[in-house]
């Protein structure tokens, strides 16, 4: 038997086949691009997805025979994505993404409606599904009349993959429809945005069969039995069923474009003041939350490409021994922020800089306040319950030996590195479609990797870390005040 594992990205799809133990065979990528067609617009057109997945099972099949054994299949895809469709089931335009801004101003709107947080356990984001839906009611009504079903991305390859219009709880959390304590569609949630029942997919668990593979499509690829897709997962809760982050006191933080620190929950904790988001897993009876930033490692990219330098070159002459905090500050808002702030219109800066100032300083400074923005996110996450004592770390912004233990300083907590080999969001996909497929339990199957190394506070130096993340805090007024 053979599993695989879909991962819907924004830049495209990534396609993990694993065998009967879950252990990984190969992988193929194919990219997918964006469209903006104005400020603040982010759009990706369907066709793009089932051409990449077409494309990567071929060159799965031609490369592993063992392709032909598959037996379960489990997508992930990026979250929130309004995808629209007609009583057909052709879609009606664009899928408008994540990180488009567009309904920001709906967005205010629904979260100001009375026991909106309430049902939904969250904040009304510009990028959620549900104010997306408003903003083309109010300015595309005749696409809006047409509307049978909205998708998110993940569903919509679920559809193209079954013929069935159906959805997980973890990546439907993210919509502003469903509640999230009872994990179903919320009828007052759904009104407030003028949305009705049976505009929605039938909903599932993540790790729960969603339906079977259709007919002609396993024909097409040359199977040898049936295929049952999962449900799946949204992007992050597929993540945390990849690097094992199951139960209460599991977690890990992402140093990618954005930072992402999330721990496993076994109950439903809903704090929307903190900005966090809090989600259901993608296994019933548990729930995830996570503090988002919006520029971590895309904060040293930024800087890179100011003075013309690669990343790694920009933080090798820090070494590996954490320095006392610089005099030189940095507010990582360039893309906004979500939490704690929820503030779409900050923006970043540098403060304290003077003639003495180098490059290594600045190096340094953005360091500290991406590492100060995930505290930001951590204190959030402590102050429902949550508890890390230690977490996993993941992404690009892991090459940075200096960063990791940075971060594990103003964290105070032990940072792990994972062994090399898979542990994102495509094996949990691959790891829902094998339960769903087997019926094993979930538990014997979302497991920790191996870890290669745990990097461990720099006790020291914590106080003046903690002082300088107090300073980082109070500098936000005054920024905004500036803006």
């Amino acid at each position: 038997m053979t599993f695989l594992g879909l991962d819907l990205g924004t830049s495209g799809l990534r396609a993990l086949l694993v065998d009967g133990e879950g252990t990984p065979l190969g992988a193929v990528e194919r990219s997918c691009s964006v469209m903006h067609p104005h400020p603040g617009w982010s759009e990706q057109d369907p066709t793009q997805w089932i051409a990449a997945l077409d494309s990567a099972v071929a060159a799965l099949r031609e490369k592993f025979p063992e392709f032909a054994d598959l037996r379960g299949i489990g997508v992930a895809g990026h979250m929130h994505g309004a995808t629209l469709l007609d009583a057909a089931g052709e879609v009606l335009r664009p899928c408008i993404l994540w990180n488009d801004t567009r309904a920001a101003a709906e967005a205010a709107a629904l979260d100001a409606q009375p026991d909106i947080r309430t049902l939904s356990g969250n904040i009304v984001f510009p990028g959620f599904t549900a104010p997306k839906l408003e903003w083309v009611r109010r300015h595309e009504p005749e696409i809006y009349a047409k509307t049978a079903k909205v998708l998110l991305p993940a569903a919509y390859l679920n559809f193209y993959l079954t013929g069935e219009y159906v959805a997980d709880m973890s990546d439907s959390a993210g919509t502003s429809w469903l509640d999230v304590g009872k994990r179903d569609w919320s009828p007052e949630l759904l009104a407030a945005s003028h949305m009705r029942p049976d505009q929605m997919p039938r909903l599932v668990e993540g790790c729960d069969a969603a339906g079977a593979l259709r007919q002609d499509l396993a024909t097409q690829w040359g199977l040898n039995g049936p295929v049952t897709v999962a449900g799946g997962a949204g992007d992050n809760a597929a993540a945390a069923c990849g690097i094992g982050a199951l139960n209460e006191g599991q977690g890990f933080v992402s140093l990618g474009t954005s930072g992402v620190l999330l721990a496993a929950r076994d109950g439903y904790r809903p704090a929307p003041e903190t900005a966090l988001h809090t989600f259901c897993h993608a296994v019933p009876g548990r729930w995830y939350q996570m503090g988002v930033m919006l520029s971590a490692t895309d904060s040293l990219n930024w800087l890179s490409r100011i003075v013309d330098e690669k990343p790694a070159a920009l933080t090798a002459p820090l070494g590996e021994d954490v320095q006392l905090p610089g005099s030189v500050r940095f507010l990582p808002y360039l893309s906004g922020e979500r939490t704690p702030h929820n503030d779409a219109d900050i923006r970043g800066g540098f403060v304290g800089l003077s003639t003495a100032t180098t490059r290594e300083d600045m190096t340094r400074a953005v360091l500290e306040g991406v590492a100060f923005g995930l505290r930001d996110s951590f204190e959030a996450l402590v102050s429902t319950g949550a508890k890390l004592d230690k977490i996993i770390a993941i992404g690009g912004g892991t090459a940075s030996r200096y960063w990791l233990k940075l971060l594990a300083t103003v964290l105070g907590v032990p940072v792990q590195l994972p062994a090399s080999g898979e542990f994102g969001a495509a094996l949990g996909a691959a790891r829902l479609g094998m339960i769903a497929a087997t019926g094993v339990s979930p538990e014997s199957v979302i497991t920790p990797p191996d870890i290669r190394a745990e990097i461990l506070p720099d006790t020291d130096k914590q106080a003046a870390f903690d002082a300088a993340y107090h300073a980082f805090r109070a500098a936000y007024p005054a920024l905004k005040s500036m803006q």
